[in-house]
């Protein structure tokens, strides 16, 4: 990217507060309504109206590594990272996925969205019929105190980003996410796993 490009990007990083979500679990007060919110340990989840969710485990299905939110003909996936204290690591991510779709034959660029700049990204895949098709995605990070929170859309709200009213309740839905960190130290960039909220364990 041009030295212009990186100017313009590194603005509207600048430009972005949380203000507005997503929270660090020490500047909300979660006891302080009736909502009914979804605990995953590392992630606190307000759900929509209409949303279902489902839980992405690893091979061994005893590390939560995602959550998906699906709402109608959108969805989302979205994972909590390790990140620095003090700095972002954003804008080394982003380039890292620039890269990756450039070195699998697909395209990827930056965009302001919601949340900051934001990723879109379209990339070849052969589907379960053997056919060839696009995959489209937009990918939102936000750094908070020793994290990264990274919500991947897809769907309507990715193949279409100008359309509110595909993209309004995944908007707030990520907004309204809550990220408990803990304590436990990590390596900037590795997966915080989550739990399986309590209702949900056998």
């Amino acid at each position: 990217m041009a030295a212009s490009d990186d100017q313009k990007w590194a603005e509207i990083d600048q430009q972005f507060d949380r203000d507005e979500g997503p929270f660090d679990i020490d500047e909300v007060d979660l006891d302080a309504d009736d909502v009914k919110r979804i605990d995953l340990g590392a992630l606190v989840v307000t759900p929509f109206e209409g949303m279902q969710l489902r839980l992405q485990v690893d091979q061994s299905k005893t590390t939560v590594q995602s959550v998906l939110a699906l709402d109608g003909s959108s969805g989302m996936e979205v994972a909590v990272f390790a990140g620095p204290s003090r700095t972002s690591n954003v804008p080394e991510i982003r380039e890292e996925i620039l890269a990756a779709a450039s070195k699998d034959a697909g395209t990827a660029e930056l965009a302001e969205g919601p949340f900051g700049v934001e990723i879109r990204r379209s990339q070849p895949q052969v589907d379960a019929d053997g056919r060839k098709v696009t995959h489209v995605t937009r990918t939102w990070l936000v750094h908070g105190p020793g994290w990264v929170l990274r919500g991947v859309l897809f769907g309507l709200a990715a193949t279409q980003p100008n359309n509110e009213e595909a993209t309004i309740a995944l908007t707030e839905c990520f907004g309204n996410m809550v990220v408990r960190r803990g304590q436990a130290p990590a390596v900037p960039g590795s997966l915080i796993p989550l739990t399986i909220p309590k209702t949900q364990r056998q």
